[in-house]
C-alpha cells in the first residue's frame, strides 16, 4: 500500500472498534503498565484501584482486539502485550497529556 493509498473503509470500521476499545482510562493504565511488564488481573485491579472482576472484563476485551495475551506460569496467569504498536500510541497520549495537569 502506498502512502497515498486510502485504508478500506472495512478496515477502519475494525480500527474505530478497537479504538473504542482504549477509550477507557482504566484500559489504558493497564496497557501503560503492560508496556513495561507483565502483571496478573489482580495486580492490575489493585494498580487501577477497581475490583479484581472489572479489570478482568477490561483485560477480555482487550484481547478481543489482540492487544495482549494471557500467559501461564505455574498458578499464575499473566497478561502481556502482543500489539507492538501500543507503545506508539501509549508514546502519542504521553507525549500530548503527561505534562502539568491542566487547571
Amino acid at each position: 500500500m502506498t502512502s497515498d493509498t486510502l485504508i478500506d473503509l472495512d478496515r477502519l470500521s475494525q480500527a474505530a472498534e478497537c479504538l473504542k476499545t482504549l477509550a477507557h482510562p482504566h484500559r489504558l493504565r493497564i496497557v501503560e503498565m503492560l508496556l513495561r511488564d507483565r502483571y496478573t488481573v489482580g495486580e492490575l485491579a489493585e494498580a487501577c484501584d477497581i475490583p479484581s472482576n472489572i479489570a478482568s472484563g477490561h483485560l477480555r476485551l482487550m484481547q478481543r482486539c489482540g492487544f495482549l495475551a494471557p500467559e501461564r506460569d505455574g498458578r499464575k496467569v499473566y497478561y502481556k502485550i502482543t500489539e507492538p504498536c501500543l507503545g506508539k500510541f501509549l508514546g502519542c497520549i504521553r507525549e500530548r497529556f503527561a505534562g502539568p495537569p491542566a487547571g
